[in-house]
């Protein structure tokens, strides 16, 4: 990548989760890798503030370093935005920025910087895409992203279904970009540790009912039960009190609690790839997990007992020969990966993930060194083509349908102050009690 106007790489990543951050900034290592040949590399990193807004301790067990790390609103960010990395004086704008946010939050960012670049000689190279399997409102999601500079696809089979949409609705299919995630590695699997390890790697909204989450965990603790020489792990994503991704109204700590467990089931935390490193067989409904698993060659099961359905997302797993039910684990079944088909998702099991950001680096590239600088953005959703719909999505984020910050919208240039920010805290907590211990009980009473 050739050195850009000023001699350090600027890179800013904006995320509103832990997973999302994890995704972000290591996609922005990938596709600007610090080497002897390219420029020094200064990653800015912004967490958008919201229910899901990770923890030090969430931060930590990702282990991604950044120069810089802030909580900002959606609008505090923008004004950032406009100012500049850290010492631009506003004469400088970021290299690449990535939005690793839900769809709506993409789309909002969007049309904000639309306006905050408007009528600069340079802006950054916007990026977005997907934390992991995309197996729900593809077309949603996606036309929210659309307007970025890359849409990144983690797979030859998503790229293939996201340039399908954006053609469909007469969209701009350029920017879709196939790279793999960014999170893959480990050393390859070559055989049973001492002792075999089981790993159930449980996901916060799937399955969401208390029934079927109780049936799954009953079932671990059965395999445990049966195998006593084997050590069952229950891989969980979060503590009670923090938020990831999607919100967990019945984690799987409160559900254990009082059940008899035998000696070798027991709950883990901590960095998957570590977790990976010692497991023998992982299984799931449908994680992101089963793709770290098996770009590792790990023997890996993704569930069929609640059913094989869109809502589970299991159903993205139809044809990789890893459906598998609980009873035939107990009798000792083990999956065979479909080649053909894991070729297809990314996970770049024969060895070819160094070059999978290839494409993604070399496209930065061109559009950093395009002559004139970059076009405004041009997401698909306007005032006009959606005017029942993005007006809406810009409000939660404070902002107007011209995606300029409304009246009384918070300010960046005020930091909040101790009494603020200990209020914020607790509202936070407040709503994390009342999604994980209140709602259940409401919802329980409302089924009576």
């Amino acid at each position: 990548m050739p050195a850009s106007a000023t001699k350090t790489l600027r890179v800013a990543v904006l995320a509103d989760s832990d997973t999302r951050w994890k995704w972000g900034a290591l996609t922005a290592k990938r596709l600007v890798p610090d080497e002897t040949d390219r420029p020094e590399v200064r990653l800015d990193g912004y967490l958008l503030r919201g229910r899901a807004t990770p923890t030090a301790r969430q931060l930590q067990e990702v282990g991604v370093h950044a120069d810089s790390l802030r909580e900002v609103t959606a609008v505090e960010f923008l004004r950032a935005m406009e100012r500049g990395p850290e010492g631009s004086e506003g004469t400088e704008s970021y290299d690449v920025l990535v939005l690793s946010l839900v769809g709506g939050g993409v789309q909002a960012m969007l049309h904000g910087l639309r306006g905050v670049f408007a009528g600069r000689a340079k802006r950054p190279v916007v990026v977005t895409g997907y934390v992991g399997v995309v197996y729900e409102k593809l077309a949603d999601g996606l036309l929210l992203r659309h307007g970025a500079d890359l849409v990144l696809a983690n797979s030859r089979q998503d790229a293939d279904r996201f340039r399908a949409v954006y053609d469909g609705v007469g969209a701009d299919s350029s920017s879709v970009t196939e790279v793999a995630l960014p999170f893959l590695g480990g050393e390859p699997y070559e055989g049973e540790h001492e002792p075999y390890t089981v790993v159930f790697a449980a996901q916060p909204s799937v399955p969401e009912s208390r029934k079927d989450r109780a049936y799954l965990l009953d079932r671990l603790i059965q395999h445990a039960r049966r195998h006593p020489a084997r050590e069952v792990l229950l891989k969980l994503r979060s503590k009670p009190g923090e938020h990831t991704t999607h919100i967990e109204e019945l984690p799987y700590q409160k559900l254990v609690q009082g059940k008899d467990v035998p000696a070798n089931f027991r709950l883990v935390y901590g960095h998957m790839g570590e977790v990976l490193d010692r497991t023998d067989l992982l299984v799931t409904v449908s994680s992101t997990a089963a793709l770290e698993a098996l770009h590792r060659r790990i023997p890996t099961v993704v569930l069929t007992d609640l059913g094989i359905r869109e809502t589970l997302g299991n159903h993205h797993f139809v044809g990789s020969g890893c459906l598998a039910s609980w009873d035939q684990l107990d009798a000792g079944h083990r999956p065979v990966p479909d080649a053909e088909w894991v070729a297809r998702q990314g996970v770049a099991a024969d060895g070819s993930y160094a070059t999978a950001f290839d494409a993604g680096r070399e496209r930065i590239a061109k559009l950093l060194a395009r002559p004139g600088g970059l076009p405004p953005l041009n997401p698909y959703y306007t005032p006009e083509t959606a005017p029942g719909y993005l007006p809406g999505i810009l409000a939660r984020h404070h902002l107007g349908p011209d995606g300029v910050p409304l009246p009384g919208a918070p300010a960046a240039d005020r930091a909040p102050g101790p009494v603020r920010q200990i209020v914020r805290r607790a509202a936070r907590g407040a709503y994390r009690h009342g999604v994980q211990r209140v709602a259940p009980v409401i919802r329980r009473m409302g089924e009576l």
